[in-house]
């Protein structure tokens, strides 16, 4: 898928406020005499006594030549860079996220949507929507090291096999395969309409796919990587359509499913294909993922905010962001969560970062 920290009295969330304490407090006492309490132990006291949020808001990243639609994103977490397709510029931006800067701008892409790290290989790959090529940058330099031609059209996602180090793009409508030590695409998987987020197994053989507008209607398809071929379509329960963020707990044999109409997350055992709503979700999600380490799941909407949800469905926490605010990126290593935000009205863009609570 250039920016001073905004003042606190800023806040994202409709309801917050900044509230200004005076420097001592006065309590009363059974003695009625007069104490007083400092204001920032009292401030420790009630940051004590408030439940622990599971995200929290840590940044604002103004980027105010961005115009137009924010797609998905990708990061360096060993040098805290991010990212960001700018579908509506024609650009990558590269992001530190320490300093909140814009440190580099790619130029000269035609709607990026999806972008991959490669961190062994030192370079990172951007799919483009326009005219269906996917273009490899050394990380260091920001040099073009190949193109990648595929006619279908609408390049999107990414995934990445680390055992054979293959490069996987959805296209068209179907699955590419890039042999990443070769440089050589090398293969392709055909599923009758456009792929949207797909996840491969890490210890299996599998890729799981959302097809959300296949004819015979929106589906789960998936792929033996060896063969290379459809082994399985797992249709979505009847009335519910926009099948597109996509999420998997391997351990745990679950795929997440977020669907836009209506607007429900789905899960689905991986083992039997058996799909089961599990709860609501922020409707035109575009990006989902789960959280190992927390047993949490976080879902972006553009509608405007993200559900946190426990491994169970349940709701941890509604948290605001801005209208459009769909795609957005958890990075384990950093613990943060960044959100894009598109410019909308006088809404500037910007990305929002978060911090993972406990």
């Amino acid at each position: 898928m250039t920016r001073p920290t905004r003042p606190t009295s800023r806040s994202t969330h409709p309801t917050s406020r900044t509230v200004l304490l005076p420097r001592t407090v006065l309590l009363p006492s059974r003695a009625r005499r007069k104490r007083w309490i400092s204001a920032p132990y009292l401030l420790a006291l009630l940051a004590l006594s408030s439940p622990a949020q599971p995200l929290v808001l840590d940044k604002h990243i103004p980027l105010p030549a961005l115009e137009g639609r924010l797609d998905h994103m990708a990061a360096d977490p060993s040098t805290h860079r991010l990212f960001l397709a700018a579908f509506g510029n024609n650009t990558v931006e590269v992001i530190d996220t320490d300093s909140g800067q814009i440190i580099h701008t790619l130029t000269g892409l035609k709607q990026p949507q999806g972008i991959l790290f490669w961190p062994a290989g030192g370079r990172f790959y951007v799919a483009n929507a326009a005219d269906g090529r996917v273009t490899a940058f050394d990380a260091s330099t920001y040099a073009i090291l190949r193109t990648y031609d595929f006619n279908g059209g609408d390049a999107d996602n990414f995934g990445f096999d680390p055992e054979l180090k293959e490069v996987w793009v959805g296209y068209g409508e179907a699955l590419g395969v890039i042999s990443a030590p070769l440089g050589t695409a090398v293969g392709d998987v055909m599923l009758g309409a456009h792929p949207e987020s797909f996840q491969l197994e890490t210890h299996g053989q599998r890729v799981f796919v959302n097809v959300p507008e296949a004819t015979a209607g929106p589906h789960v398809s998936v792929i033996d990587r060896r063969t290379r071929s459809v082994t399985a379509q797992w249709p979505l329960p009847p009335g519910i359509t926009g099948n597109y963020p996509l999420a998997l707990d391997e351990p745990g044999h679950r795929l997440f499913v977020g669907c836009r109409k209506p607007a429900e997350l789905l899960t689905v055992d991986t083992q039997s294909g058996k799909m089961t709503v599990l709860a609501p979700i922020p409707g035109d999600a575009d990006d989902l993922f789960y959280d190992a380490t927390q047993k949490r799941t976080y879902v972006s909407g553009g509608e405007g905010s993200i559900a946190v949800l426990d491994d169970a469905g349940k709701s941890l926490a509604a948290i605001p962001t801005a209208k459009g605010a769909r795609t957005s990126l958890s990075v384990p290593e950093l613990k943060r969560l960044f959100v894009a935000v598109p410019h909308h009205g006088k809404q500037q863009a910007e990305l929002l970062v978060f911090r993972v609570g406990p």
